[in-house]
């Protein structure tokens, strides 16, 4: 069932009614930035999807690329114990 326009006119009445003319052009604008907001948040939503369809299908060649043994880095964690220890030596270097 479409709306015809005598709809829309008795709208238009009622809500001219309830809120009065001289707040309509502030709930129009905010109406319109409402929509706004949705429109740009269905749009990254859309784009997130589609990166993620992206990474998914690049995923499993990385898997296939990467061997399944671990690191020396893995094991030790090398990088965050070679980022604390410059941190120490530089302490130590400066109290001696």
């Amino acid at each position: 069932m479409r709306p015809e326009p005598i709809h829309i006119i008795i709208l238009l009445i009622v809500i001219l009614i309830i809120f009065g003319a001289p707040k309509l052009p502030m709930i129009a604008k905010n109406i319109g930035k409402s929509l706004k907001v949705f429109k740009s948040e269905v749009d990254d939503l859309r784009t997130d999807k589609e990166k993620d369809k992206g990474a998914s299908e690049e995923a499993p060649r990385q898997i296939q690329e990467r061997s399944s043994a671990p690191t020396v880095d893995d094991v030790t964690g090398g990088s965050a114990q070679q980022q604390a220890d410059p941190q120490t030596d530089d302490d130590s270097t400066h109290r001696s």
